[in-house]
């Protein structure tokens, strides 16, 4: 008998970035593997969703919940209502839910997914009420599961230091990067693509949900700097708001930088063109479980300076610059390195698709299955 997973697929469905694209990617991913387990997925929600499942196979059997989400993680993880997932999509072996809790099941084992502890390791970049709702439920559910993948070294070591999780428990598979990602091919092309967008002047780049964590005051206190040194270069920050973001809108202004930063919210094909033309790809973030954007831009050839905190030197390696993301004048300096060193623009740029190559979805979709498997025969 083929083995059945269920499947949480709700990150997918509902989020456009970050933990929606990791699911989404995973399991396009598991779809190639083309082996002869099945799959039992849902997701909660109604109407318009944020993100899209990948194309899937008859192994994969999907339904949607017509509950918002919101409702059902209040009625499964706050009120702990004892409704199993069974009840909901029928009988499975095992079940693996990709975004941090678990539903209550009926003597089934389960994998959890872990991208980060952000809500631990800086607490005050959330809402005081999102965080103590992570603090509840995120700790219970990997004492629950029966084994955890953590997306990085670093989130592994997070589980066990902050959570104690036994380290036996923990296994690291890194995430990967979309085939989309790439040097590009039309230099021309993009260039005239990113001009209808209003983008013809040189740029620096940066990719991250508008919210605290991702550091965007300091990025724009330190982009003003560079304009006060003589960079003519723009801001372009892609992104959708998430929360908290009123003090970057306010930063802007106060530092009249209005007409040198654009915001932008585009697919992941102009993306990549954004990636690919960029002179600098800047990623001021405090703290990351993985880190998918410096890695995307990697793929794209961009010269790449970030943060050395976290898990970012574990995925940039020595492809990149990395700068201690608290200091403003550290990060002007690390973008005035690459912008005045074209040798070292140019190293960057050919070391970058290098390095991302060794990243991929059907690597860490083989090592989940693998996990499976083992988790079913221990």
């Amino acid at each position: 008998m083929p083995t059945t997973v269920g499947f949480d697929a709700t990150s997918a469905a509902r989020q456009s970035a970050g933990i929606g694209r990791y699911t989404r990617q995973l399991l396009g991913a598991l779809t190639r593997l083309q082996d002869d387990t099945q799959y039992k997925l849902f997701y909660w929600g109604r109407g318009k969703c944020d993100g899209s499942l990948p194309p899937l196979d008859g192994r994969f059997h999907i339904r949607n919940l017509p509950l918002s989400d919101r409702v059902a993680n209040a009625v499964w993880q706050r009120m702990r209502v004892p409704v199993p997932a069974q009840l909901l999509v029928g009988r499975f072996d095992l079940f693996h839910s990709p975004d941090f809790t678990l539903p209550p099941m009926l003597g089934r084992p389960a994998v959890l997914t872990v991208h980060d502890l952000a809500f631990l390791r800086t607490p005050d970049c959330a809402y005081p009420t999102l965080r103590a709702y992570l603090e509840e439920v995120v700790p219970r559910s990997v004492r629950r599961a029966t084994r955890v993948i953590a997306v990085s070294e670093n989130t592994r070591r997070d589980c066990i230091e902050l959570l104690g999780t036994p380290p036996e428990k923990v296994t690291t598979i890194l995430e990967g990067v979309g085939e989309e990602f790439h040097p590009p091919l039309d230099p021309a092309a993009d260039r005239s693509r990113l001009s209808r967008l209003g983008i013809s002047e040189p740029y620096i780049l940066t990719v991250a949900t508008l919210e605290p964590r991702k550091n965007y005051v300091r990025l724009l206190h330190a982009f003003a700097l560079l304009r006060s040194r003589g960079v003519k270069h723009r801001l372009v920050i892609v992104g959708r708001p998430g929360w908290m973001y009123e003090p970057i809108y306010e930063a802007v202004h106060q530092l009249e930088l209005t007409a040198a930063v654009t915001f932008v919210q585009p697919d992941d094909q102009l993306l990549a063109a954004l990636y690919g033309q960029a002179d600098v790809f800047v990623f001021p973030s405090l703290y990351e479980g993985f880190g998918i954007p410096p890695l995307e831009a990697l793929a794209c050839g961009a010269p790449v300076v970030c943060s050395n905190t976290s898990s970012l030197p574990e995925v940039v390696g020595g492809a990149a610059v990395l700068f201690d993301p608290t200091d403003v004048e550290a990060i002007a300096d690390g973008v005035t390195t690459v912008l005045e060193d074209d040798a070292l623009a140019r190293r960057l740029r050919l070391l970058g698709p290098e390095r991302a190559a060794t990243f991929t979805w059907q690597k860490a979709a083989r090592r989940t299955r693998d996990l499976y498997a083992e988790t079913l025969n221990a």
